[in-house]
């Protein structure tokens, strides 16, 4: 019999829709039955991709608040601005990345 594998655990960014796996994300919870929003535990999540432009979206378009169905207290906010400024500044390929060097020449 063939061993087990396990999928890996894919997740989607509330705001850019960007697709990855969940280890690339930050993931934020209301807890169940107190319905307090936090950053670790269980309950219903909701996935945010670590880039201060998904961060700004998703606070001005209450993009956590729909996901999780109650609203997230500007603390949760102001704690994940704080570790925007510790992470290093290397971004991932992908949404995050413009490609301004195209400028549709010889498409015909």
């Amino acid at each position: 019999m063939a061993p087990l594998r396990s999928k890996p655990n894919y997740r989607r960014c509330l705001s850019c829709r960007r697709i990855d796996h969940r280890s690339s994300f930050w993931r934020i919870v209301r807890s169940y039955p107190s319905r307090k929003v936090q950053l670790e535990g269980t309950g219903r999540s909701a996935y945010l991709c670590p880039q201060a432009e998904c961060l700004a979206v998703a606070r001005r378009k209450d993009r956590l608040g729909r996901a999780l169905k109650v609203p997230v207290p500007d603390e949760i906010y102001q704690i994940l601005q704080q570790r925007l400024g510790t992470l290093p500044s290397t971004a991932k390929p992908g949404f995050h990345q413009v490609d301004q060097g195209r400028t549709g020449e010889g498409l015909l």
